[in-house]
C-alpha cells in the first residue's frame, strides 16, 4: 500500500490515526500548494484532486479520510480507534458525523472563503459572503460540544476515537488559520489540550 499525503487538516487525519494504530506506510507527498493535485497525474489517481488517498497492493484507490481509516482500521491488528462492539463503533460514527458537518465543513469552507480564497478561487465555487456565517455556526457548534465533554472525557464518550483525532487535527488547523479555539469553551479547550499531548498529535 502507499499513501499519498500532502499539508492540510486531512491528511494529518490519516497520519495521526496512523500513529495511534502503529502502522507505517510508505508515503509520496502532492503538492497541493502549487496545484500538484490538479495535474494529469495526480487526478489519475483521485479524480475529485483532493488529498490523501489510499493505494491498494492491488493498485484499487480509496479516498476520504473516514473509508481510509477505517480500512486501515480493519486491516491491522491492535485495538480499534472505531469500537470494540457495535454500540461503541455507532457511538464513534455519529460523533464523528456529527463534528464533520457542524464543525469541520463549516470550518474549512469558513477559510476557503476568506483567508484562502487566493488559493481557492480557481479551483472550486467560493462564496466570500459566506464565510463569517459558516465561522460563526462552527462556533455556535463547540460551544455545543463544550456542554457535551462536561460529562465525559472524549467525545464519543470514555474512549480515545477516530472522533477526536478528526477534530482535532481540523481545530489544530482552524488555530493558524484565524478560528483559534475559544478559550471560553473550557471543556473543549481541556480536551484539545489532553489530545494535543498524544505523541501521534505531532505527525
Amino acid at each position: 500500500m502507499k499513501l499519498y499525503t500532502s499539508i492540510g487538516p486531512n491528511p494529518h487525519v490519516v497520519r495521526m490515526f496512523m500513529a495511534e494504530r502503529g502502522i507505517t506506510l510508505p508515503t509520496q507527498n502532492v503538492d497541493i500548494v502549487k496545484g500538484e493535485n490538479l495535474g494529469e497525474s495526480y487526478l489519475s489517481v483521485n479524480p475529485a484532486a483532493q488529498s490523501p488517498a489510499l493505494e491498494l497492493d492491488d493498485g484499487s484507490i480509496i479516498t476520504e479520510i473516514w473509508p481510509i481509516c477505517e480500512y486501515l482500521d480493519e486491516t491491522h491488528t491492535g485495538d480499534s480507534l472505531f469500537g470494540a462492539n457495535p454500540e461503541e463503533r455507532a457511538q464513534t460514527r455519529r460523533w464523528t458525523r456529527w463534528v464533520d458537518l457542524n464543525v469541520l465543513d463549516p470550518m474549512t469552507n469558513g477559510f476557503r472563503f476568506s483567508e484562502g480564497l487566493a488559493m481557492f478561487k480557481d479551483r472550486t465555487r467560493c462564496l466570500p459572503d459566506a464565510a463569517p456565517g459558516l465561522k460563526a455556526r462552527a462556533q455556535d457548534k463547540l460551544k455545543f460540544l463544550d456542554g457535551q465533554l462536561a460529562s465525559r472525557a472524549y467525545i464519543a464518550g470514555d474512549n480515545f476515537t477516530f472522533a477526536d483525532i478528526m477534530l482535532f487535527c481540523f481545530q489544530a488547523f482552524g488555530n493558524q488559520v484565524g478560528q483559534p479555539l475559544n478559550p471560553a469553551f473550557q471543556n473543549v479547550t481541556a480536551w484539545f489540550e489532553k489530545v494535543g499531548a498524544r505523541p501521534s498529535a505531532s505527525v
